[in-house]
């Protein structure tokens, strides 16, 4: 085996340097344009949330998190995306249901700013879905576009591999994960050359919207929780059983999903669907409080703060609600992306689970809780992995991680996914 994989490897002709070159400015270009797109869209959205639930509010009389004010900004977030969704060319984009992580045709770039509108309006209002998809599917299109016109010698799939690498790793912060999904990507498909020259132009794009945002913004994803240190044999179990219940949880909402859309989508025009949608949004942040409100990176944050602070009983509650707020945002019309809302559900388990077993120590309830639900929502193990491990960095903690993914892992490969076909079938 060893041999004729050696032997493979050795017929696998080199890509030369002066073949590699060229795509370093434009991978450059790409990476940092695709970052800056991504924090503009954030810090608009971020000051408009200021204004809409902090200002607004408080400028009326009406409690901040009310039941009230959540109701009318929610439904009201639905009314101002419909109407944009309605009236913007080509609708703000295809329907969020329909799209993944992975983008294969560039949309038209007249497109792009009623798609960033609404992104911007979901991301202020409250739903609970994250900007990956929309700002994926923006920068592809802006690049695809720019790039035909302005080196017209490479081919369109590269500035589309470009786009895609550059804002992953622009959201992360770090351009590991764009490597990592880049390489799931190309392994299911044939590939010129070696691994590492298809993905040296990728990788540039994504280090540079990495850094970009990096040094512009200053993200981190560590949640601070106390260090596992050297793992005992009860943790073991314990990473196998969370990260298997998380996936069980989450192949729930993926199950559900078809109907959800099925029953928004009977209402047919995006000026009843998305109200509806926000107004059951609305009901849901009444239920499980203002946390599970947003895309949930910075309420993640607040939980990790104080894995003390609330019982199980109420991490449970938060985990399901905002697992039912992702499927009613997504199959109700909002822009948005379904990843950081899976990681806040994976928190919220993880943490339940710690409430619930002491001896399960919170940075691995969290990191497996987070592994099982990206697992069964996006189907991308390399990416669970990278993002369960970036929340509670730790070598022990990414050995159990990576045993913990096996048996997760079985319960969810070959079942249907959290993404439709136009028809609103499900994708296995």
């Amino acid at each position: 085996m060893a041999q004729d994989t050696a032997q493979q490897s050795a017929a696998t002709p080199a890509t030369p340097a002066r073949g590699l070159l060229p795509l370093v400015l434009p991978a450059l270009a790409v990476g940092i344009g695709a970052s800056l797109l991504f924090l503009g869209v954030s810090t608009l959205a971020e000051r408009l949330e200021h204004v809409l639930w902090q200002n607004l509010p408080d400028a009326l009389g009406v409690g901040r998190y009310s039941v009230l004010w959540m109701l009318v900004m929610l439904t009201g977030t639905g009314v101002l995306v419909g109407l944009v969704v309605w009236k913007a060319p080509g609708h703000a984009g295809p329907d969020p249901a329909t799209v993944g992580l992975s983008v294969t045709t560039p949309l038209s770039p007249a497109v792009v700013p009623g798609l960033l509108v609404a992104a911007a309006l979901m991301l202020a209002g409250g739903p609970s879905l994250g900007p990956e998809n929309p700002i994926i599917v923006s920068n592809i299109a802006l690049a695809f576009w720019l790039g035909r016109r302005i080196a017209p010698g490479l081919p369109g799939d590269v500035w589309v591999a470009l786009a895609e690498t550059a804002t992953i790793g622009a959201l992360f912060g770090t351009p590991v994960a764009a490597a990592l999904v880049l390489s799931e990507a190309l392994a299911g498909q044939p590939i010129k050359g070696l691994l590492w020259d298809n993905v040296f132009g990728p990788l540039i794009a994504a280090a540079a919207g990495a850094l970009t945002t990096t040094l512009v913004a200053h993200p981190t994803f560590d949640l601070h929780l106390p260090a596992l240190g050297r793992p005992a044999w009860r943790d073991l179990p314990a990473a196998l059983v969370v990260a298997s219940a998380a996936a069980l949880l989450g192949m729930a909402a993926v199950y559900a999903f078809p109907y959800a859309h099925g029953a928004f989508r009977r209402l047919r025009h995006p000026m009843v669907a998305l109200p509806v949608g926000g107004l059951v949004l609305g009901l849901l942040g009444a239920l499980g409080g203002h946390l599970t409100l947003f895309k949930g990176l910075n309420e993640m944050a607040e939980l990790a703060r104080n894995p003390e602070g609330w019982s199980a009983g109420q991490f449970a509650a938060m985990a399901v609600v905002k697992l039912a707020a992702m499927v009613v945002a997504a199959s109700c019309g909002f822009r948005g992306g379904r990843i950081f809302p899976s990681v806040f559900i994976g928190v919220a388990f993880g943490l339940c689970a710690h409430a619930l077993v002491p001896a399960v120590h919170p940075a691995l309830g969290v990191a497996t809780g987070v592994l099982g639900m990206l697992l069964a929502v996006t189907r991308q193990g390399w990416l669970a992995l990278f993002t369960a491990a970036l929340l509670a960095p730790s070598a022990m903690v990414l050995a159990l991680l990576c045993v913990a993914s096996l048996p997760a892992w079985l319960l969810v490969t070959g079942r249907p996914q959290m993404q439709l076909r136009e028809d609103g079938t499900a994708i296995r």
